[in-house]
């Protein structure tokens, strides 16, 4: 173990270069001056603050606007403000909610140090030398952590400020001052990870500016409090995570720098922090944003995290009277109008990590809560598509914007309902969205950008699915990163997503909490959107590293009727055990076989399998994580089949409005004298009928009375209706029952024939369009 443990080390140094190794070793030996320093009492805040004569920066808001602020919380946010005053009664009887845990009893004199969750504290040396990623040695890092972020004092600070209760005041001052006797620098895990160190500085800002101007604060605290933040701006530009986590952790840091720099503008290095926190903000934009607008974490929850700390930054640049540059307000409105699109029906499609965490209230931060940047996004922006979404202005935006948000806000004028189908392509970050008739379907494909793999899960080609802001197919969540029972490779496996697994095995092998063996390379091979549909083919190499490699391929189509076919193929050779699983979400109730019920509501899915499809089907319970730290039990319906390979498997997925009984029959259509390589099906409901073709590309194919060379194509039309609409990919004609139908010069990547009181042609290349005229 020893030596493979060398053999990493001397592999990651030779991979490194000059300016990292360099880097890397100055840290390093300065976390050990320091512990050596710190022996002797050296006064590590010493020199600060410096300057009589330097000002600081303005915050969001002046010490005579907070009342006024409170105001409009009181007047459009009662229960919000109900709320803070609530919990912060909680914060002084130290129950804290952390994460996904909820009422933590710390008990009279809370141990800064201390997993509570678990039991573990980690010990007080010098925080080089903490493993924290150790479970046996402290425990799950991020509650502990989690804590010592101090945003329960800005809870406490407001409940001051809307009650006057002098109990949250002094309960700020208790706990401040026995964090810093607790935590002397550079001794606990407190100081091990400098993205705490700015969350925690930040929250220590808004504490000051809560409460600036009043009684709560005594005289003389602002020069406790610069030396305390003096301590945080040395810890954070010596120990930037510019090598070690390149990721929201050095975007946090930078965040963190920018605010110290500009708002502690009477210490020495105020003005060297606020360069340099603002010019590593503007880097990680270019360099953690894909052009599409999402961020590169492969996470709907950490493109929500980055965006608050975006956003908090530039609006901190307004608030002193600075513009920002073009290229950063751009990118911010990307990323809102991604966040936008991945919501549209009410509730974001979830991927990738959950970390449990918020910039601005960690209460909130649950699936529904990640819409809250719309808000100040529709604001900024003047949206009313963000502001229809959002639903409602949110407390973080009047703090951050002032009492003319609201204002602005009002103005906005909402925009109509989206059409009944809408698709979006993040090809950079690889996810497809098709909503259609109030549902979305969210597909994790494949990226055409590098992306960190960090915080991303074992699920290429896997899906969820929204429909009327209720969940119905959903990730599985996080659990935790650290803890017993490898929940943490349980939560993030194949096996605990929508898509196909082989073997057994995950698509990618784990090696830690934060990195994988492999790298999957998966692949969107086609999008084709039209008038009525959308269309996804993608693939997959997870499983080319098996004795007997298989590929993954899955089609996806969307229609605009609101159903959606899913079909998987597995092509190999040789047996294979292959699993498909569907993840239901936890308010779903089985009705009847493949129909689920929303518990109380009429509302339901139906996922249809072809009959006799000849796999086997097992419902069972399975986990469920709806926020960190957080287990529910939930629905799961598996197909398994021990198959010889090529094999496909191929499922309609059927949102419905009243889950009574199965909303049609799906069957396999073999005509006798069907071409071979064609696969089709049909699905009959009490007033339409669909025919599926898949076909080859350029190889003509009959099947019953339709003919073609086409990749694919769909017919649908009403029971005794003579005339079908016809959707094309890939193709150059369609014939029924010897007729043309639709004919192209050329093949064409899509062609439409919709019937209706007009008949309407739509074709991707219009020239090729032999019949019928458009």
């Amino acid at each position: 173990m020893a030596t493979k443990s060398w053999r990493k080390i001397f592999e990651k140094l030779w991979e490194m270069d000059r300016r990292e190794f360099l880097d890397r070793s100055r840290q390093e030996l300065s976390k050990r001056a320091d512990a050596v320093r710190s022996r002797f009492g050296f006064d590590f805040a010493k020199g600060e603050p410096a300057s009589a004569h330097a000002q600081p920066g303005a915050f969001f808001f002046r010490p005579d606007q907070v009342q006024n602020l409170l105001r409009l919380i009181r007047l459009r946010l009662p229960e919000q403000a109900e709320g803070i005053v609530a919990r912060a009664q909680r914060i002084c009887a130290h129950r804290f909610d952390l994460l996904g845990y909820e009422a933590l009893d710390y008990g009279p004199l809370i141990d800064w140090h201390l997993d509570l969750v678990h039991g573990k504290a980690a010990a007080r040396k010098p925080f080089h030398r903490i493993k924290y990623l150790d479970f046996a040695e402290v425990g799950d890092s991020k509650v502990t952590w989690e804590l010592n972020r101090h945003q329960h004092l800005v809870t406490l600070a407001k409940a001051y400020r809307l009650t006057g209760d002098q109990r949250y005041a002094i309960e700020i001052r208790s706990q401040w001052r026995d964090w810093h006797f607790a935590n002397p620098y550079p001794l606990g895990i407190n100081w091990a990870s400098s993205l705490e160190v700015a969350f925690r500085s930040l929250s220590w800002m808004w504490v000051y500016y809560l409460l600036e101007g009043t009684p709560a604060l005594e005289p003389g605290f602002r020069q406790e409090w610069l030396r305390a933040q003096a301590l945080s701006g040395r810890h954070l530009e010596r120990y930037l995570s510019t090598y070690f986590s390149p990721n929201t952790h050095l975007l946090g840091e930078a965040v963190g720098l920018f605010f110290l720099g500009t708002l502690c503008g009477e210490l020495s290095g105020a003005e060297r922090w606020k360069a340099l926190g603002w010019q590593s903000v503007l880097q990680e934009a270019r360099r953690q944003v894909n052009p599409d607008g999402l961020h590169f974490e492969q996470s709907t929850y950490y493109h929500v995290y980055a965006l608050d700390l975006f956003l908090h930054a530039a609006l901190l640049v307004t608030a002193n009277e600075q513009s920002l540059p073009k290229e950063l307000e751009q990118t911010l409105e990307r990323m809102v109008d991604a966040l936008f699109h991945l919501s549209l029906t009410g509730l974001p499609a979830e991927f990738g990590d959950d970390d449990g965490g918020r910039l601005f209230d960690p209460s909130r931060n649950r699936a529904e809560h990640l819409l809250d940047p719309l808000s100040t996004g529709a604001v900024l922006f003047r949206r009313g598509d963000f502001k229809r979404l959002a639903g409602g202005l949110r407390e973080e935006t009047i703090w951050l914007l002032g009492e003319t948000c609201v204002e602005g806000w009002d103005r906005i004028e909402v925009d109509v309902q989206p059409a009944a189908t809408a698709y979006a392509a993040f090809e950079s970050a690889g996810i497809y969205v098709l909503t259609a008739a109030g549902s979305q379907l969210t597909i994790h494909g494949g990226p055409s950008l590098p992306q960190s793999y960090g915080h991303s899960h074992a699920d290429a080609l896997s899906l969820s699915l929204h429909s009327g802001a209720r969940r119905l197919l959903i990730d599985s969540g996080t659990g935790e990163y650290v803890g017993e029972g490898n929940l943490r490779d349980l939560f993030r496996s194949t096996a605990m997503h929508n898509t196909l697994r082989v073997d057994g095995k995950d698509q990618a092998e784990p090696a830690g909490p934060f990195s994988w063996n492999n790298h999957v390379r998966a692949r969107a091979e086609q999008w084709i959107t039209g008038e009525s549909f959308c269309l996804f083919v993608g693939s997959h190499d997870g499983y080319q590293r098996l004795p007997s490699p298989v590929a993954h391929r899955r089609w996806i189509l969307a229609l605009r009727s609101g159903i959606f076919l899913v079909r998987d193929l597995a092509e190999g050779k040789g047996e294979h055990r292959l699993d498909i699983s569907w993840h239901l979400a936890p308010d779903l109730q089985q009705q009847k076989v493949h129909l689920f019920r929303i518990k109380n509501l009429a509302q339901g899915l139906a996922v249809l399998p072809v009959q006799d499809h000849g796999w086997a089907e097992e419902v069972h319970e399975g986990p469920w994580s709806p926020v960190y730290g957080q287990q529910r039990k939930t629905t799961v319906l598996n197909f398994r089949a021990d198959i010889s390979l090529p094999a496909e498997f191929v499922t309609l997925l059927v949102p419905v409005r009243e889950a009574h009984s199965p909303p049609g029959a799906f069957t396999r259509f073999q005509p006798p004298e069907a071409t071979s390589s064609v696969r089709a099906y049909q699905y009959r409901t009490d007033g339409w009928d669909y025919h599926f073709f898949f076909g080859h590309k350029k190889q003509p194919w009959k099947s019953g009375a339709v003919a073609s060379d086409a990749e694919f194509i769909c017919l649908s039309a009403r029971v005794g209706t003579a005339e079908p609409d016809i959707i094309l990919c890939n193709g150059s004609y369609v014939e029924i029952s010897g007729t043309r139908s639709l004919s192209m010069k050329r093949a064409v990547a899509r062609a439409e024939l919709i019937q209706g009181a007009a008949r309407c042609v739509f074709c991707s290349d219009v020239e090729a369009l032999e019949h019928p005229k458009m």
